[in-house]
């Protein structure tokens, strides 16, 4: 893989970072809990674990959740969280930026989402044509195992020194750091910047706009 740029394959992370959706998963995730009994997490809890894999997500928000009641749980939680996706948008710009960043680069995406819940938010969103390849929780080890990255860097022929991954949670820096990947962090999402500064990424930006100077400008 070879290109102009500093950063030949740039990867995505997905919620929080190209749909608005954090505040609808970590509600989605506290009514759930509401709905079977459990202890009803905080929004600063709830939101913490986006970006993990569903199950270890739950696991961290709702300590009291027994693997028996695990499968209710994630019914209810799905049940809320689809009953609000026609409420989710993509951020602003970010569909212009993706569309002028495809062509140029190659554009990956690593999320905590399922393999179906990512199709589905392709396909309603129309943005599947600029990416190349995905990797999700379902599918290799979850964030922020560098095994989504480094699966990516084979899929796509590129070397960790000319991937970047673009998320806003710890999980997406400490799944690059631990790939050898440089990170870029985005503030506009699930985790405040502190904690995202916290984790040594090369840069923080807090809207598309800046994600797209800071990509002309060090990219």
């Amino acid at each position: 893989m070879s290109s102009r740029h500093r950063y030949s394959l740039l990867v995505f992370d997905w919620d929080g970072t190209i749909i608005d959706s954090a505040r609808i998963i970590a509600e989605s995730i506290r009514l759930a809990a509401r709905d079977v009994g459990l202890e009803v997490p905080t929004m600063e809890q709830a939101s913490h674990v986006i970006g993990l894999g569903l199950h270890d997500a739950l696991r961290h928000a709702v300590p009291a959740l027994t693997p028996e009641r695990t499968p209710e749980f994630v019914e209810r939680y799905r049940h809320h969280f689809r009953a609000s996706e026609h409420a989710m948008g993509l951020f602003a710009g970010m569909r212009e930026l993706l569309a002028s960043l495809s062509e140029e680069r190659v554009l990956g995406i690593a999320t905590g989402k399922s393999r179906r819940g990512l199709d589905r938010s392709l396909e309603s969103t129309g943005l599947r044509p600029y990416f190349q390849a995905s990797r999700c929780a379902d599918e290799t080890h979850p964030k922020p195992h560098p095994a989504m990255l480094l699966e990516l860097m084979k899929e796509l022929d590129c070397t960790a020194e000319n991937m970047l991954m673009i998320g806003d949670t710890s999980h997406d820096l400490e799944m690059a750091r631990s790939a050898g990947v440089d990170a870029l962090a985005v503030t506009y999402g699930a985790h405040p910047e502190q904690n995202l500064r916290s984790c040594g990424p090369c840069g923080c930006v807090g809207s598309v706009a800046e994600l797209s100077e800071w990509l002309t400008q060090h990219g």
